[in-house]
């Protein structure tokens, strides 16, 4: 876990892919948030779920459909999307693929 970034970070290096498996790395925590890589081996995602904050999601390497209320969307490398807090979203990249979650936790921080 780190609590300052100093230092240039290579976000998509932070995280190996792992047959079969979802593997996480927090980067940043705060108070107010942190910022977590993943990476998703070929077939991995994340079922419907919601999260009482607001997040954003982006892609590293690779593509991931991900639904959004009901909404699908397809992002592709360098590409970014909210996740309303309390919205029902999935995530699922059928190849592998990394991504950056940034969560910003609500009421913390004058939020």
């Amino acid at each position: 876990m780190v609590n300052q970034i100093v230092e240039p970070v290579d976000v998509a290096a932070a995280v190996e892919y792992r047959a079969d498996s979802v593997v996480s790395r927090v980067i940043f925590r705060t108070e107010t948030g942190t910022m977590t890589a993943f990476a998703f081996a070929e077939g991995q995602g994340l079922s419907e779920h919601s999260n009482p904050n607001d997040a954003v999601i982006s892609v590293l390497e690779g593509a991931v459909h991900v639904t959004i209320g009901g909404r699908n969307l397809t992002l592709d490398v360098g590409q970014m999307v909210h996740l309303p807090a309390d919205v029902p979203h999935t995530l699922h990249g059928g190849a592998p693929f990394k991504m950056l979650l940034t969560i910003m936790k609500r009421g913390v921080g004058g939020g």
